[in-house]
């Protein structure tokens, strides 16, 4: 966890900005019988870390007997520092209402929350889920929901190849990404196992961003990082073109204009923003005639990749 939040602090130096989040891990990093002492040791972290970085944290889910403590614990001395919550194994908007009540009670009323949707009945549930104000992001949990269907499912369904080709996972991953465009929240791709071939990361981000809609994606090795990032961020033509729409609208006073002998409108206007967004987000040069509208913006409330735990 110290290993991810000095290089988030070395990218954020290098970038100028913040390009992933720190999500420390308490579901899979807390040893049994030690969950109340790893709460403590990141909720430490999470107030040490620079005023820049950028901290979230996992929790147990909201029927693990450390669920209560966690975010009392965590949320309650925290939350000033944290950018979100995340709870796993959410099935319901019960489940979501259940979190929030725990987060309100520990004093973190506005702190956002995101979700792992893990299973097929979740999956059922994610446009409810993703309709839940407090909910910010849904994350897929592919190995999980893999295991929910009792073999039915193939190992290699956890793969790379087989995530984007079994038709349940696929259609998984395209409800997730609905449901968040629906509802204006941030879909969050799955990791990927695969940690030491990079060509399997390269196709699966460019897959999750490209294909499936995703907006963010989850890594766990440092090597990750970089290749999310490039799949994820707009390339140089793009971004181009979209200063020399919003260049172009801005001086029509956003009136329909025409570009390269084609009609751009506020439709399309919002498309090329969001990729100048997308750019600033992910640390690449925002061309000169555009920049200032995105140099005195805050940072982006989500970047583009998560960090669990090393």
């Amino acid at each position: 966890m110290r290993k991810s939040l000095h290089l988030q602090a070395e990218m954020t130096a290098e970038f100028g900005t913040c390009v992933f989040d720190v999500t420390l891990d308490c579901e899979d990093g807390a040893p049994v019988g030690g969950e109340a002492d790893h709460a403590a040791l990141v909720t430490g972290l999470a107030l040490a870390a620079a005023p820049e970085a950028r901290v979230a944290v996992r929790v147990h889910p909201v029927d693990h007997p450390a669920f209560d403590a966690d975010v009392s614990t965590i949320a309650g001395q925290a939350a000033s520092r944290l950018t979100h919550l995340m709870v796993p194994k959410v099935e319901s908007v019960a489940d979501v209402q259940r979190a929030v009540a725990a987060m309100d009670a520990a004093g973190a009323t506005s702190l956002p929350l995101h979700v792992l949707i893990e299973s097929p009945a979740a999956v059922h549930r994610a446009f409810d889920i993703a309709a839940h104000p407090r909910v910010q992001s849904l994350s897929f949990g592919l190995m999980d929901f893999v295991s929910a269907h009792g073999g039915a499912i193939p190992a290699d369904g956890m793969g790379v190849t087989g995530q984007f080709s079994h038709p349940l996972v696929l259609r998984a991953k395209i409800e997730i990404a609905s449901a968040c465009h629906a509802h204006g929240k941030v879909p969050s791709h799955n990791v990927v196992t695969e940690f030491k071939d990079p060509a399997a990361l390269q196709t699966a981000a460019h897959k999750a961003a490209r294909e499936l809609g995703y907006t963010r994606m989850w890594s766990i090795h440092p090597d990750q990082i970089r290749p999310i990032l490039a799949a994820f961020a707009p390339e140089d033509r793009e971004i181009h073109t979209a200063a020399g729409i919003i260049e172009r609208a801005a001086a029509a006073d956003w009136a329909p204009v025409q570009f390269d002998g084609r009609l751009h409108d506020r439709a399309s206007y919002r498309f090329y923003w969001q990729v100048l967004e997308r750019a600033h987000q992910t640390g690449h040069a925002v061309p000169e005639s555009v920049r200032h509208w995105f140099e005195s913006a805050p940072p982006a409330p989500l970047a583009a990749v998560q960090a669990v735990r090393h």
